[in-house]
């Protein structure tokens, strides 16, 4: 082979050739791809196969460009050592389509079986990125091994540099570390609404190999490195059960008669369990009264939510209930009174 000369003539092919190969890889990837996969997955619902068609998302378009980059090589007039260098970038191309298929298929199966047994592993993306990771590890030792490159002193390099490694990137394997103890621990799930000791709360989003993501009430997300939630005092409202149990703090006045108070505060909670959205049907509210206060009899009366954000409804709806049967039943909230005495003067 010799170089080719500066003739444009000798360019037109390859051009041809390349713009081609483009044009019909993204005809197939749009169109007939698509189609093929609405057609499988209508006929066969298979969840596997739906995570192997969806991990061979965009390869048919990167498969028909090699290819059409491979016959633009052949129409090319090239020196020996820039041919191979270019087959040698194809194969590493076509290596690497592999490897990110069978990545995405492997992390694929491993997010569908722990969402589907979570009884066992708390549904997350760190299982996840730890699937992908370990794939495209395996396809750079096959890859290194098509290129001609020892496996053996790469890996010897990795064993005497991976004391520097760990040295330089601490903070990074501190929480990966522990990420998988919060995980192993299955104190703290995704879904669960939990409160930090700084004073972050909401609901646990996920656990990812660097930090965890938390979605507050007002929709805002909180990232908290694993490390820090790992050592934090943690206050998880989803746990041991996903029910929330509260309680409502009213006072009554002294003239009232308590078993009275009892009843309607009890038949107003009842009400409020069985028809408000968020609220536990199945529980039965408890009255306790607590203490003598300076202007009150106090008591609190506890209610049951199947979440953590359904209680401020249902606290809404207590309040305004009991204010009105109260008011109907003439059992009086008295205000805050003191007794002013002043001390008699002697003459």
């Amino acid at each position: 082979m010799t170089t080719p000369n500066g003739n444009p003539a000798t360019w037109i092919l390859p051009l041809f050739l390349g713009l081609g190969a483009l044009g019909l890889g993204f005809a197939v990837e749009k169109l007939l791809v698509a189609r093929f996969r609405k057609a499988v997955l209508g006929r066969f619902p298979w969840k596997w196969l739906e995570i192997l068609l969806s991990a061979f998302r965009g390869i048919a378009f990167l498969w028909i460009s090699l290819a059409g980059a491979h016959w633009v090589l052949l129409s090319l007039v090239l020196r020996p050592e820039v041919y191979a260098s270019f087959q040698k970038a194809l194969v590493v191309a076509f290596i690497f389509s592999i490897t990110l298929v069978t990545a995405r298929f492997a992390s694929g199966i491993v997010d569908f079986h722990v969402k589907r047994s979570e009884t066992l592993l708390p549904a997350t993306s760190l299982f996840a990125t730890l699937t992908q990771l370990a794939v495209f590890i395996l396809g750079l030792l096959i890859l290194f091994q098509t290129l001609g490159i020892a496996i053996t002193p790469v890996l010897t390099a990795f064993g005497v540099g991976g004391l520097a490694v760990a040295l330089a990137l601490q903070d990074t394997l501190a929480n990966l570390f522990a990420g998988l103890h919060v995980l192993a621990s299955r104190q703290i799930r995704a879904g669960d609404f939990v409160s930090l000791e700084g004073g972050e709360d909401g609901y646990v989003d996920d656990i990812t190999w660097r930090n965890t993501t938390i979605r507050t009430l007002e929709e805002t997300m909180v990232v908290v490195p694993n490390a820090r939630l790992s050592s934090s005092l943690v206050h998880n409202y989803s746990l041991p059960g996903g029910d929330l149990r509260f309680n409502v703090e009213v006072g009554v006045s002294y003239a009232s008669d308590l078993e009275h108070v009892e009843q309607v505060a009890m038949d107003v909670a009842r009400d409020v369990q069985k028809t408000v959205e968020g609220a536990d049907g199945t529980f039965e509210p408890w009255l306790r009264y607590t203490r003598f206060a300076d202007s009150s009899i106090n008591f609190r009366i506890y209610l049951q939510a199947r979440d953590y954000f359904p209680q401020y409804l249902i606290r809404h709806e207590f309040i305004k209930r009991l204010h009105r049967a109260f008011g109907k039943e003439g059992i009086e909230i008295p205000f805050p009174i003191r007794t002013v005495v002043f001390p008699k003067k002697h003459s």
